[in-house]
């Protein structure tokens, strides 16, 4: 069966189209583009016009891909900023129209439970259980479990999110990094009393920010998700990279050749999160998923 999965999030809008029979699963396709949909949805609580405009004409070029190449089955999933805007009926109504599915505005608990089926798929049994931790624009997830999620928590700290909330001097001055720390560190603890974030035996860190912290401490020359893709990042590693991201410009930040200009911005806080979240879970290294909610989304397709 060949599925499309789609992924749009608060930073960024991704799709994956494969061939699933039984156990064997085969990518065709994957892509991805920063959109911002979330672009002053904390402050505001609805979508900017600009941000529907631009995310719609991502989900033309989709929508393309999908016609020309035979999906059977579609899923289109909504995260954060969707759940938390007013006038999602126009992003919602819009993809309708270009695609003829109604996107799903899944809760944070759903969008947990699939980052988990993506990221642990190719990783054995014996690793577990497992900390899968997604960093999104909106919200943060927190999935506990070995083949299946035991424990789950969603919290309101998106690498968007955290920008939009504390950052606004370029380079970041040390009181508003504090600022966004002690916030990080509050939303973690909420996380905590429910998701057990001590007492894994793997820590996975999935999506964007995660694998834009392992591009770095791999000292790539450009981003390769090969290089990447299971990759182990110990614990000073990842604060020392954060600790990078947070004190340099926005133009040094760009001249990196593994950063996606889309994710110059908020990189500084959704590497902040993550290494709040190793020192919170006292893991020594972190193993950097690329598969991940896509995964996920297009395995619960074909029914596994």
């Amino acid at each position: 069966m060949r599925v499309a999965a789609i992924d749009c999030g608060t930073n960024s809008i991704r799709a994956l189209i494969a061939d699933i029979e039984g156990d064997n699963f085969r990518e065709v396709i994957r892509t991805m583009e920063i959109v911002r949909l979330g672009q002053g949805v904390d402050q505001f609580g609805e979508f900017h016009p600009d941000a529907i405009s631009r995310t719609l004409a991502a989900v033309d070029k989709i929508a393309l891909e999908i016609a020309k190449r035979g999906v059977q089955k579609i899923r289109f999933c909504a995260t954060s900023a969707t759940r938390d805007a007013t006038n999602r009926h126009l992003f919602i109504d819009g993809v309708r129209e270009r695609i003829g599915v109604e996107p799903e505005v899944i809760s944070g608990e759903e969008e947990a439970s699939l980052s988990f089926t993506g990221a642990i798929q190719d990783l054995s049994p014996a690793g577990g259980p497992f900390l899968v931790v997604d960093i999104g624009g909106g919200s943060t997830e927190f999935v506990f479990g070995t083949a299946h999620v035991e424990f789950a928590k969603s919290v309101n700290i998106g690498c968007v999110r955290m920008t939009e909330r504390h950052f606004t001097n370029d380079p970041i001055n040390p009181h508003e990094i504090e600022k966004a720390r002690v916030d990080i560190q509050e939303a973690i603890a909420k996380a905590a009393a429910i998701v057990p974030i001590t007492e894994s035996k793997t820590f996975i860190a999935v999506a964007g920010t995660a694998t834009t912290v392992a591009a770095a401490a791999l000292d790539l020359t450009e981003y390769d998700r090969y290089a990447i893709h299971l990759s182990r990042i110990s614990a000073d590693k990842t604060h020392e990279v954060a600790e990078m991201f947070l004190n340099t410009t926005r133009e040094q930040r760009l001249a990196l050749g593994y950063m996606h200009p889309g994710r110059v911005d908020v990189i500084p806080a959704g590497a902040l999160v993550l290494s709040e979240i190793m020192k919170a879970t006292g893991a020594n290294e972190f193993v950097a998923s690329e598969s991940d909610i896509l995964d996920g989304i297009a395995r619960s397709i074909a029914g596994q």
